[in-house]
C-alpha cells in the first residue's frame, strides 16, 4: 500500500510538472502574440493590407505564392517518399544510406539551400530571381520535414489495419490509399503545418532566390519580396518610432497569415477524412 501511495504521489507531481510546462509554453506564446499586436500602434488597417504602394499587398501576394507553390511541389514528393520508405522498402544498405541523407538534409543551414537555389534555379535553369526559383528551393528544404513526419505517422498505424484490408482482397496500393493514408492524416497534416511554418519564416534562401522587389507580382516567374524580407528591411532601416510600428504591423500580418493557413489546412484535412470515411 505504501508503495502504491508513493507511486500516486510521484504521478501527481509529474502531472503537475508537465501541466506547468504546458502552461508556461502557452503563456509565452500568448505574450509574444499580444506584444506584437500591441506594438503595431494602429498601423494595421484595411489600407495597410490592400495598398500596393503604401501598404504590404505585394509582400502578402509574394508570400502566398511562395507558400502555395513550394508546398504543392514538396508535399506529393514527400508523401510518396515516406510511403515508399515505410511500406515498400526494406532495411537494405541503400535504404539506410537514403535515410541518413534525408536526416542530413534536415540539418543543413538554410543559407546553403539559398546558395544552391541561386546557382541551380536562378542561373543554371534561367529562372532568375523569381518566385518559382524560391519556391523550388524551399520545397527541397522542407522535404526532410515532410518525409520524416509522414513516415513516423505511417509507422504509428497498426499492422492489423493493413492485414485486415489485405484479407478482404484489397491490393497493397488500395490498402495504402483507403486505409493507411486516412488513418495517418493527422501526422501528414502536422508535416504540412511544419513545412508552411518553415517556408513562411525563412529569409536567407528567399533573399537569394526570390529577391527584394516591392512590385506586385502577377505571375510566379517574377521577382518579389516576402513578408519576412520586408520585415527585415523595415527593422534594419527604422529610424523613426512609427517605422517600428509599421514593422510590428507587418509581423502581425505574418502571424495572422500563418494562423489562417494552418486553420485552413486542418479544415481541408477534416473534410477529406470525412469524404474518405463516407466512401469506405
Amino acid at each position: 500500500m505504501k508503495k502504491i501511495k508513493k507511486q500516486k504521489i510521484i504521478d501527481r507531481i509529474m502531472y503537475g510538472v508537465m501541466a506547468a510546462a504546458m502552461g508556461g509554453v502557452i503563456i509565452a506564446l500568448l505574450f509574444v502574440i499580444l506584444y506584437i499586436f500591441r506594438s503595431q500602434a494602429g498601423f494595421l488597417n484595411v489600407s495597410f493590407l490592400t495598398s500596393a504602394e503604401a501598404g504590404i499587398l505585394p509582400m502578402i501576394v509574394t508570400t502566398m505564392y511562395v507558400v502555395l507553390v513550394s508546398i504543392a511541389v514538396a508535399l506529393p514528393v514527400g508523401i510518396a517518399s515516406a510511403i515508399f520508405l515505410n511500406e515498400y522498402s526494406g532495411n537494405s544498405k541503400l535504404i539506410r544510406i537514403l535515410r541518413l541523407a534525408i536526416e542530413t538534409l534536415a540539418g543543413i543551414p538554410s543559407i546553403i539551400y539559398g546558395l544552391f537555389g541561386l546557382l541551380m534555379f536562378c542561373r543554371l535553369l534561367g529562372f532568375g530571381q523569381s518566385i518559382i526559383a524560391g519556391a523550388f528551393t524551399l520545397s527541397i528544404m522542407v522535404l526532410p520535414v515532410i518525409i520524416r513526419t509522414t513516415e513516423e505517422s505511417l509507422k504509428s498505424i497498426p499492422d492489423t489495419f493493413r492485414e485486415g484490408s489485405l484479407a478482404l482482397g484489397a491490393t497493397k496500393f488500395q490498402t495504402i490509399v483507403h486505409v493507411v493514408l486516412p488513418s495517418a492524416l493527422p501526422g501528414i497534416l502536422t508535416s504540412v503545418i511544419l513545412a508552411i511554418g518553415r517556408v513562411v519564416g525563412e529569409s536567407a534562401p528567399v533573399l537569394l532566390t526570390v529577391g527584394i522587389s516591392k512590385n506586385l507580382p502577377r505571375t510566379i516567374f517574377e521577382s518579389g519580396r516576402t513578408l519576412t524580407i520586408h520585415l527585415y528591411y523595415l527593422t534594419n532601416e527604422a529610424v523613426r518610432p512609427e517605422d517600428f510600428g509599421i514593422a510590428f504591423a507587418t509581423a502581425s500580418v505574418l502571424v495572422i497569415l500563418v494562423m489562417v493557413i494552418n486553420t485552413s489546412a486542418k479544415l481541408i484535412a477534416a473534410n477529406f477524412r470525412k469524404k474518405i470515411g463516407e466512401t469506405t
